[in-house]
């Protein structure tokens, strides 16, 4: 399956989002000497869900990087992460 599909379904299931938006960065990092060259190996996630209500910012990347435990074991090699809730959200427009 394809690495940002699986992403998507992961953080859907775990999070139920009100907004999802994940970049395939990779192509970015195409020419780092620690880039394995996949092209599915750097993301960006912005991510708003209530079940960051309450949770530090630190907590609320654990949790991201705990719902993507494999991915992030296997083909990903870096992920960037900003976690909110809609109301930090809206509160940022």
């Amino acid at each position: 399956m394809h690495v940002e599909q699986t992403i998507r379904e992961k953080l859907t299931q775990a999070f139920f989002p009100q907004r999802l938006e994940i970049v395939n960065e990779s192509h970015l990092h195409a020419s780092h000497a620690a880039s394995p060259g996949t092209g599915m190996s750097h993301f960006r996630v912005e991510i708003e869900s209530d079940a960051f209500d309450g949770v530090s910012r630190i907590e609320r990347h654990r949790m991201v990087n705990e719902a993507l435990a494999d991915e992030l074991a296997g083909p990903v090699h870096a992920l960037s992460i900003k976690a909110m809730t809609a109301a930090e959200s809206r509160g940022r427009s």
